[in-house]
């Protein structure tokens, strides 16, 4: 009940500060709205979501996992992309068919579930999360799902710090998929990084969610002002396909 009664104030809030932002108090709006995102997510997610779908859903099965994040969904506050989103997600997955895949936000698993499921046998999913509560809660659901620890790792630290790091897990392998779902703010630097990095494949996808808020609007800026390097594809309900076409060279064919 307590969630509910947070959800209501929170999108009104959510309301105005989207109206603000179109006023000269854009910057300061922005930096309020991304805030209460992130403790809006980080509220909702550890403190019931889990507990939930641990206590309700079929343990060793993926759907059921799902099915039951979204009926939580259905009488509660969530950060989860949800079904709709989902499906966009799902159809992507299944088109790409990658075998690296990087999330940036891993939440409470959903979108590490839907994405796992596809994923061809050799695929391997690379999800981050700051926070260590949300990490191994996260992690949980995952494994509940009836995933292999082969299968996935949950790196728990900033984007900043796991783009770093990221050559010690993917060798010389460049990421065929990467989810955006963290703070929009970082959006763009973290893309900048993963580019200077060489650390995306030829044909990269990379999905931003959240993408209409005005935190991701520096990348959007950036993406569409450089046609030559990215191809902006479709929108659902602010999960954006962009297609990145200044990756890794494609590999030599023996």
């Amino acid at each position: 009940m307590s969630l509910l009664v947070f959800s209501v104030p929170l999108l009104l809030v959510v309301a105005v500060m989207k109206a603000l932002s179109r006023s000269p108090l854009s910057a300061l709006c922005r930096q309020v709205y991304s805030g209460i995102l992130k403790l809006s997510h980080r509220k909702v997610c550890v403190s019931s979501t889990h507990a939930f779908v641990f206590s309700n859903c079929t343990h060793g099965q993926a759907q059921s996992v799902l099915l039951t994040f979204d009926l939580y969904s259905t009488t509660h506050a969530s950060s989860n992309i949800g079904p709709q989103k989902g499906a966009f997600l799902d159809e992507i997955v299944a088109r790409e068919a990658p075998l690296r895949v990087l999330e940036l936000g891993t939440h409470c698993g959903y979108a590490s579930v839907r994405i796992l499921r596809l994923l061809p046998p050799s695929g391997k999913l690379l999800t981050v999360e700051l926070d260590p509560l949300t990490a191994d809660r996260g992690e949980e659901i995952i494994l509940v799902a009836g995933f292999k620890n082969q299968q996935f790792q949950v790196l728990t630290c900033s984007s900043a710090e796991a783009i770093s790091s990221l050559r010690s897990h993917t060798g010389n392998d460049g990421l065929d998929l990467v989810l955006m779902d963290h703070d929009p703010e970082l959006y763009l630097q973290d893309l900048l990084a993963l580019q200077r990095g060489n650390l995306l494949s030829s044909s990269c996808v990379v999905l931003i969610n959240r993408a209409l808020t005005p935190g991701a609007r520096d990348l959007l800026e950036h993406v569409t002002a450089r046609p030559q390097s990215f191809s902006v594809g479709r929108q659902l309900h602010g999960l954006m396909e962009i297609r990145c076409h200044t990756g890794m060279s494609p590999k030599p064919q023996n």
